[in-house]
């Protein structure tokens, strides 16, 4: 059933569960579980819910999982009012919310823009005594960034060294965008400088949104700069870096420059794909 699903045949593994009902092995929760879980990843979350009635009827307890991956499904397809209802039933079966019911929550309600109500769920899963992990807090930060609230973004961020949760590369990506986006060029310089000095290194992505996050505010010439810092790092510039710093150099008025770094990529064995042509021709029609 497992790899049935994981090859995404469910309706084979429906089959499978019908088959197994009429013989003498029953299926138990880890059953449904499955097969709920490749539904649900199939986007199928219609299905999936309609099992769950089906294992409360047959006397199979549904568990913190079953209940996690429907939340999930339904959060994911921006059902929301559903998944509260989902969540009010765990209690009618004592089933716990555990740190990861709250992740999936505070992550849902965040990309909703209902930052106040995630706030909310936040204070309620500490009074509850369910400590937060480092996922709950990316999540938070992630929903603050997202609408503009730097301020709050940075307090959980620096909450979670308060609660002796290391922060990762990823944590730091998000405090980037955030700043970029928000044009604080200043803040997200001194993350990126505070991400180096605390002995992490940063990662191809990471001076992409950085080459990204300077366009139009500063020379071309600085954006080469952390070109070549991303070279002597040992990283070499995926199709996104390459985008960016032609994109950089068109906009600052500099097309032949783009050009001519599109004729090295070429020269260098670079796969030059249809994108960075559209970039140089975009730049050469408005110049």
């Amino acid at each position: 059933m497992d790899g049935l699903c994981k090859a995404g045949n469910t309706s084979a593994a429906m089959e499978f569960l019908r088959v197994m009902e009429k013989g003498r092995c029953n299926p138990n929760t880890i059953v449904y579980n499955t097969i709920i879980d490749g539904l649900c990843k199939d986007r199928m979350v219609d299905g999936a819910l309609a099992l769950l009635p089906e294992m409360i009827e047959k006397e199979i307890r549904p568990d913190v999982f079953s209940y996690n991956t429907l939340v999930h499904g339904l959060c994911s397809l921006g059902n929301w009012k559903k998944a509260k209802q989902l969540l009010n039933g765990m209690m009618d079966f004592n089933i716990s919310r555990n740190v990861v019911t709250y992740n999936i929550v505070i992550d849902s309600l965040c990309k909703e823009g209902l930052v106040e109500d995630a706030e909310e769920v936040f204070r309620s899963m500490i009074q509850r005594g369910e400590n937060p992990n480092a996922v709950t807090y990316t999540a938070l930060m992630a929903g603050y960034c997202l609408w503009g609230q730097m301020h709050k973004a940075r307090n959980v961020f620096d909450m979670m060294a308060v609660r002796g949760l290391h922060s990762s590369t990823f944590s730091y990506v998000i405090l980037l965008n955030g700043y970029f986006k928000g044009n604080n060029l200043d803040e997200a310089m001194h993350v990126f400088r505070e991400l180096q000095q605390r002995g992490l290194k940063p990662n191809t992505g990471m001076y992409t949104i950085v080459l990204q996050g300077y366009l139009g505010w500063e020379s071309v010439s600085l954006q080469e700069k952390f070109s070549m810092k991303c070279k002597f790092a040992g990283l070499k510039p995926d199709f996104l870096t390459c985008c960016v710093l032609l994109d950089g150099l068109c906009k600052n008025g500099q097309v032949d420059a783009a050009f001519n770094l599109l004729r090295s990529m070429e020269a260098g064995g670079v796969h030059v794909r249809i994108n960075m042509y559209n970039i140089i021709l975009d730049g050469l029609c408005k110049s």
